[in-house]
């Protein structure tokens, strides 16, 4: 991303940074002279992660945490090592589980999908809320989907008792930015100097993006259907782009959700997008708030 702003001084961390999307933002950030600490369970592709970054922005600062958002210990003992790094201009809650082959559950006995994608950021950022409140700035900047438009929560069924992949999926994402949206709000009303925003990538794809060796390889396909790929996807590069917007853009802000500018956003620049409205829905947003603090046990303690 060669238009980002000198970030020199600036530290963000990257939940999942070692690989897909956070890879590339991690990659971004780092080139604009950021320090960049990538939260990631497996330590081996951190430090793969890692040396893919130097070998392009030497002695660039990266440092690891040991994070498995899908284990509540694992994400009480990365909030505490987090909570003591220096400066923290933004948490980008990145890392998630796309498809489990089956239902599957968290060490805490979660459904997998929810418990990583959304339970334990709510988690790790309510152990880090006396920290927010106490460094004036911070953005929380976490990952949405255009998935959100295709269901609807049920919170009767939190859990996805009835597992099918793609809606529990899409309903996982849904309450991610429903739980983001409304702890912006509740972090204003109580008067605190942090941000909580939302950013999804579009229809970003390994095909597109450039080689790094951490990466798979993917199907290189035919011409014909890497061109039709072309019109409505973008990179993972490209795709992390939106992401790192809401992190470091000046004019960003909580309550935003950041998306790719083009058709449906699947592909395009950067932008403020529109999420649908039952993504912002009070009522559903507070029963969910409750359940999620009522599932993890770590309340907020907002001031």
């Amino acid at each position: 991303m060669s238009d980002l702003a000198d970030l020199d001084g600036r530290c963000y961390v990257v939940t999942g940074g070692s690989g897909g999307l956070g890879y590339w933002a991690s990659e971004q950030l780092a080139r604009a002279g950021a320090t960049v600490v990538i939260a990631t369970r497996d330590l081996g592709r951190a430090d793969a992660a890692v040396r893919s970054i130097r070998s392009r922005v030497p002695d660039a600062p990266v440092d690891v945490v040991r994070l498995d958002l899908a284990d509540l210990s694992s994400v009480a003992d990365a909030a505490e090592e987090i909570a003591a790094l220096p400066r923290i201009d933004a948490v980008i809650a990145n890392a998630g589980v796309l498809s489990t082959g089956g239902r599957s559950t968290t060490a805490d006995g979660f459904e997998m999908m929810l418990g990583t994608n959304a339970l334990g950021h709510a988690a790790l950022i309510a152990h880090l809320m006396s920290t927010i409140a106490t460094r004036p700035g911070i953005r929380l900047v976490h990952l949405g989907s255009i998935s959100h438009e295709f269901t609807r929560l049920d919170l009767d069924d939190l859990q996805s008792t009835d597992f099918r992949e793609f809606r529990t999926y899409s309903r996982s994402k849904l309450a991610v930015m429903t739980y983001a949206f409304e702890l912006d709000r509740r972090m204003r009303l109580a008067g605190l100097d942090a941000h909580s925003l939302v950013a999804h990538p579009g229809y970003a794809v390994d095909e597109l993006a450039p080689r790094r060796d951490i990466e798979p390889t993917p199907k290189t396909g035919t011409a014909l259907s890497r061109l039709g790929l072309r019109l409505i996807a973008q990179g993972k590069d490209a795709g992390a782009r939106p992401i790192v917007a809401a992190a470091t853009h000046p004019e960003a802000h909580g309550g935003q959700y950041w998306g790719p500018d083009g058709w449906r956003q699947l592909r395009g620049a950067p932008a403020v997008v529109a999420a649908k409205p039952y993504a912002r829905d009070p009522e559903v947003a507070g029963r969910l708030w409750t359940e999620i603090e009522r599932l993890t046990g770590v309340p907020h303690h907002l001031p």
